[in-house]
């Protein structure tokens, strides 16, 4: 396993800049999740570290050794697609063993190999099929078989999932994460879905145009997210936002948008006329459909949709005109077009700066 680390790198493809000064570092043994929405220039960086795109400017380290100009095969990664990329002619035992036929690895250390990829991912019974023979599940299972062989210093994985089922997803996510904690290698795994990042990664570093929002665990990214984006694309539903201000009401600082307000935490430190974004996370704010059920911040809206999803349901709530989203663990026989307390969670609510989207450390 190895360092990566980026230094400054850019990328253009003409006049359009896919990547701007990208600075960060994968540790030796990490995973690590690059996640953005389509276009942000995650797939771009994985190819750059692949050696399959040129490098405009900064430099590219692997180890201590700078890799800017060399050639993917001596980069010493393995790439795994998201269309699998087997070849059709070959049986799974020749497309698993190609790379190493290539470098005239001896056939018994081959087979070794070979057999050993085969046995971790449970794939023993497939060595002698076509990749047309496959389900996706399988081929994916051969296309990480291909990597794991040549025994690399980095993994990076190309959105290789997208192509599942959400169940097979689900078991594939719980695979390639069990692999990289056997086989303690660098993994640098590009994705646009925030749950498979959020529960695969040590490290997510999110993107969107071609710049790193942010670079934290899982958690420091859905507790603390550094702006606007960050806290919009992580987590599910996504956050309440409104625009307005820090207020003053009956010696109480409050939030104040056009039609409604919200309660803050009595430790803000923002001052009255700060104008803000106000973020308030679903899963933060509580129905109290009893009315004797008490909260220290009770706010009041208009049910108008209730999905359950199993263990969790989730409200869309018109408070004042605003769309309110909230999720709580439980089902609830609640009729909608009624008005209900609601619980908010002031501790837990965010403060961004309206004009540049920057998180605004409003706590003292």
């Amino acid at each position: 396993m190895a360092t990566v680390v980026y230094e400054g790198i850019c990328k253009n493809f003409g006049k359009i800049e896919a990547l701007r000064n990208i600075s960060v570092e994968v540790k030796a043994g990490e995973f690590a999740a690059l996640l953005g929405p389509s276009g942000c220039g995650k797939s771009t960086l994985l190819r750059l570290t692949a050696g399959l795109e040129t490098i405009t400017s900064g430099s590219l380290y692997i180890g201590k050794r700078l890799v800017n100009n060399v050639h993917p095969r001596d980069r010493d990664i393995a790439m795994v697609f998201q269309n699998y990329a087997l070849y059709p002619q070959m049986k799974i035992y020749n497309n698993i063993a190609f790379s190493l036929q290539v470098k005239k690895v001896a056939k018994s250390e081959i087979d070794e190999r070979v057999q050993w990829a085969a046995k971790i991912l449970n794939i023993g019974a497939l060595l002698d099929r076509y990749p047309n023979q496959l389900s996706g599940g399988q081929a994916q299972r051969v296309a990480m078989g291909r990597a794991i062989v040549r025994d690399p210093k980095v993994f990076l994985f190309d959105e290789p999932l997208s192509n599942l089922d959400a169940k097979l997803r689900e078991q594939m996510r719980f695979e390639v994460r069990t692999l990289h904690n056997r086989l303690e290698a660098t993994t640098i795994y590009v994705t646009h879905d925030q749950v498979e990042a959020m529960t695969m990664a040590d490290k997510i570093m999110v993107m969107r145009d071609g710049l790193i929002q942010q670079v934290g665990s899982p958690g420091e990214v859905f507790d603390k997210p550094a702006n606007r984006f960050v806290a919009d694309f992580i987590g599910t539903p996504s956050i309440n936002l409104a625009e307005g201000e820090i207020a003053s009401e009956q010696g109480e600082k409050i939030f104040r948008a056009n039609t409604f307000v919200l309660p803050v935490s009595p430790d803000i430190s923002l001052e009255p006329g700060r104008k803000v974004l106000y973020g308030l996370r679903p899963q933060h704010i509580r129905v109290l459909p009893d009315p004797s059920e008490t909260h220290p911040h009770i706010i009041e809206a208009q049910l108008l949709l209730s999905e359950t999803t199993g263990t969790e349901t989730q409200f869309s709530f018109d408070l004042n005109g605003h769309k309110l989203i909230v999720a709580n663990q439980g089902r609830f026989d609640i009729p909608i077009d009624t008005t209900y307390r609601l619980g908010v969670d002031v501790e837990k609510a965010h403060f961004f700066d309206q004009a540049s989207g920057e998180r605004v450390d409003g706590y003292s």
